[in-house]
């Protein structure tokens, strides 16, 4: 007898999602709060982006971000320069660095994440395509299961509110996985073996489970 399926078992296995070794080393720094305040500021300065999302349309946000960024420079670059007017120093332009700092993309770098994405697309439509097209009848009842559940979720946040929700979660759950990971595993493995029992006495009572191996062999 086989397993729940991957997709539940990826949904169940906290090691798919909160593994900082599969992060960016900044990305993990972020996220695990490495530095609190690095941390605190992204978590802000995220959230402040999305309730303005929330509250006014996104050409307004990004006019008036826009507008903001480019204020504060060009305030700063005056104050600059009238620093060093008073100070008689030369010390050039005060964003020099980072105009000299390389922001392109490379032709490389551009085809590795056009794979990645492509690679990405297609394992997500062959897993729909197997979901919708019931491949696996115990796969595709749970697969209808999770979709009534997200009628309810659609029906109390919009989209933009879910996104601030997935966003503090960001921020919240792998540093609290980290710092309580034997108890949440325990749990989980709990649920997961459940899962699977259930499962299997699905598959045992109804003919039409997943393929049997020499079907998959034809």
């Amino acid at each position: 007898m086989t397993d729940s399926g991957p997709s539940l078992c990826s949904v169940l296995n906290p090691h798919a999602w909160f593994d900082p070794q599969r992060l960016h080393p900044e990305v993990e720094s972020l996220i695990y709060w490495r530095s609190a305040v690095h941390s605190g500021a992204a978590l802000g300065a995220g959230l402040a982006l999305l309730v303005a999302l929330a509250c006014c349309s996104v050409v307004s946000v990004c006019a008036y971000a826009s507008l903001l960024a480019l204020s504060a420079a060009v305030a700063f670059r005056i104050y600059k320069n009238v620093l060093q007017a008073v100070q008689k120093t030369n010390d050039g332009h005060p964003f020099k660095w980072l105009l000299e700092k390389d922001v392109s993309v490379s032709a490389e770098r551009a085809q590795s994440l056009a794979a990645a994405a492509t690679a990405h697309l297609n394992a997500a439509l062959a897993e729909l395509r197997r979901l919708f097209l019931v491949e696996d009848l115990v796969d595709s009842l749970k697969f209808g299961v999770l979709l009534w559940c997200l009628t309810y979720v659609g029906a109390c946040f919009n989209g933009i509110t879910l996104i601030i929700l997935g966003w503090i979660a960001l921020f919240t759950l792998p540093k609290a996985y980290e710092m309580n990971k034997a108890q949440v595993d325990a749990n989980l493995e709990l649920a997961r073996a459940k899962i699977n029992e259930i499962s299997a006495k699905v598959r045992a009572a109804v003919p039409l489970g997943r393929k049997s191996e020499s079907e998959k062999d034809k």
